[in-house]
């Protein structure tokens, strides 16, 4: 059984969250989300942004924090080989609402179809926010590519 990690990122003014199903090896690794290289999720909000910011953790929290963004994950523990989200199982969620009771999070973003089936199973009978469901950045996620993925992420930034 992993262990969730890494903190959820977020601070009282956040509206938004985007959550994604565990973190990889590498975002364990570097106690940040969506570390691992190939992973499309930095680029895309970049893109859906218009902005660049550096790849180092302060930089890209000063841009979540900027654009009243929340980052977490479903799972709070999970048995998973290496980084497959398609081999996660004995699943412990993560207590999502105690992150919207500090925040102002009107909406919740799910990062992948993973995520989604947790998010649906174990959390939303319990949080009453729309919910917006979105396609893995994973570069697994091969049937989007990144152009595809910041089209469908731009409901992150209409305002």
């Amino acid at each position: 059984m992993e262990q969730h990690t890494i903190p959820p990122y977020y601070n009282q003014n956040s509206e938004i969250i985007i959550l994604g199903s565990f973190p990889s090896l590498k975002s364990r690794a570097a106690g940040f989300y969506y570390a691992h290289p190939q992973n499309r999720f930095w680029r895309v909000l970049k893109k859906v942004y218009n902005t660049e910011f550096r790849d180092d953790i302060e930089s890209k929290k000063a841009f979540l924090k900027k654009y009243k963004i929340a980052l977490f994950d479903v799972c709070a523990a999970c048995v998973i080989t290496k980084s497959s989200d398609a081999s996660i199982k004995q699943i412990i969620p993560n207590d999502i609402k105690q992150i919207i009771s500090k925040t102002n999070i009107k909406k919740i973003y799910i990062n992948g179809k993973t995520a989604a089936k947790i998010y649906d199973k174990y959390l939303k009978k319990d949080i009453n926010i729309e919910v917006i469901y979105l396609p893995s950045t994973s570069s697994a996620n091969a049937k989007f590519s990144l152009d595809d993925l910041v089209n469908e992420y731009k409901v992150l930034n209409l305002k």
